[in-house]
C-alpha cells in the first residue's frame, strides 16, 4: 500500500511539471507575436487539457484511497491493578504523591489504595481526586493486636495483610461483576507506598501467565534478592535469611495473573504466618516453584527497590509546639 502510494505522489509530480513547464512555454510563444497561432496551439491546448484530466483523476484516486484506508488498531494491553497499602504517617503525602506520579507513565494501569484506617481520610481521597489516574479508595483498619507499637521493630508483625486483603476481595467482587470478568487479561501487583520502581518492571509484568518473578534491589540487608535461574526455570533464591522458605521473595519481586487470582477465591494472605512467610502464605496455593515465570532479563536487572524514606526528626517542631509556636496544623504536609 505504502510503495504504491509513493508511486502515485511521484506520478502526480511529474505531471504537476509537465503541465508548468507546457503552460511556460505557451506562454513565451504568444510573447511578441501578432500571427494567427491557431494551429500550433491546438495540439499544445489539448495536450494541456489531457494532462489536467489526468491529473484530476489521479488526485480523486489519491483522495479516494485516503478515506477508505482504515486505521491500525493496536491490541489492548492487559491491565495493570496495582494494591498499595497506607497508613496515616508524616511522610504518607510525599510516599504517595512519588508513587503516583510514577503510575502516570503506566497505561491501562488501576491503582487500589487502601488505607489503613476505620474511615477514608480527606488527605488520601483528595490526592487521588488530583492524580489523574485510574483508582479506587478503599479502607480497612488493622486489628489492634496486629498492630505495631511505637518501637517494634518493622519485622516483628507483618504489616498490610488486612489492607492487602481487602484489595483482593474488592477486586475478585468488581471484575466478576463485569461482563466476561472470570477470563479478562489482566495482572495484580502488590506496590508499597516507600519503594522505588522502574516504568520496565510495569511493561516486564504485563505478560504474566502465572505468576512472573525478578529481583529487588535493597532488601533483607543485601545489595538484591532474586531468583536464580538455569535453563529458564527458577532453581532457588539468592537470599540471606533462611532461603529454606517455600518462596523466599520480597512483596514487589513478583506479579500474579489476573486470572489465577479470580480462579482461586481463598487465596490470601495470612496475618498469622511466621515472619519472613507472608509472601509464601499467598503464593503457596497458586503456584509452584517450577511454574514461576522470571522475567527482568532472566532475573538479572533490578528494576525495583526496597527504599524506605527515613523517618522525619521532630525535635524542633515539638520544643515550638511546646512554646505554642509550632507549625500550623491547618497546613497539609
Amino acid at each position: 500500500m505504502a510503495t504504491r502510494m509513493k508511486l502515485k505522489l511521484k506520478t502526480v509530480f511529474v505531471l504537476y511539471f509537465m503541465v508548468s513547464l507546457m503552460g511556460l512555454v505557451y506562454a513565451l510563444m504568444q510573447l511578441g507575436q501578432r500571427c494567427d497561432c491557431t494551429e500550433h496551439d491546438m495540439p499544445k491546448d489539448r495536450t494541456i487539457s489531457r494532462l489536467r484530466g489526468e491529473l484530476h483523476r489521479f488526485q480523486e484516486q489519491i483522495r479516494k484511497s485516503e478515506a477508505t484506508k482504515q486505521p491500525q488498531k493496536q491490541p489492548a494491553k492487559p491491565a495493570i491493578f496495582v494494591i498499595t497499602p497506607t497508613y496515616a504517617r508524616l511522610v504518607q503525602k510525599a510516599e504517595l504523591t512519588r508513587l503516583s506520579q510514577t503510575f502516570l507513565h503506566v497505561p491501562q494501569l488501576h491503582w487500589i489504595v487502601v488505607e489503613d484506617s476505620p474511615h477514608k481520610t480527606p488527605l488520601v481521597s483528595d490526592l487521588l481526586l488530583k492524580s489523574g489516574l485510574t483508582y479506587t479508595h478503599l479502607h480497612m483498619p488493622t486489628a489492634k493486636d496486629r498492630k505495631l507499637q511505637e518501637g517494634d521493630p518493622s519485622w516483628l508483625k507483618p504489616r498490610g495483610v488486612e489492607q492487602r486483603n481487602e484489595g483482593l476481595r474488592w477486586l475478585r467482587e468488581d471484575r466478576r461483576a463485569q461482563p466476561g470478568g472470570d477470563n479478562q487479561q489482566g495482572v495484580v501487583y502488590f506496590a508499597d507506598d516507600d519503594n522505588t520502581y522502574s516504568l520496565q518492571i510495569f511493561e516486564e509484568m504485563r505478560s504474566t501467565q502465572r505468576v512472573s518473578v525478578w529481583p529487588v534491589g535493597l532488601v533483607g540487608g543485601m545489595k538484591y534478592e532474586r531468583p536464580v535461574i538455569e535453563g529458564g526455570k527458577v532453581v532457588r533464591f539468592h537470599t540471606g535469611w533462611r532461603p529454606s522458605r517455600p518462596f523466599p521473595m520480597d512483596m514487589a519481586g513478583f506479579a500474579v495473573s489476573l486470572k489465577l487470582v479470580l480462579a482461586n477465591p481463598e487465596s490470601c494472605f495470612d496475618g498469622d504466618a511466621p515472619m519472613g512467610f507472608l509472601e509464601s502464605s499467598f503464593l503457596q496455593g497458586l503456584v509452584t516453584m517450577d511454574e514461576l515465570e522470571p522475567k527482568a532479563d532472566n532475573c538479572s536487572k533490578v528494576l525495583v527497590w526496597h527504599t524506605r524514606t527515613e523517618k522525619p526528626k521532630m525535635k524542633r517542631e515539638e520544643a515550638l509546639q511546646a512554646q505554642g509556636l509550632g507549625s500550623d496544623r491547618a497546613v497539609e504536609v
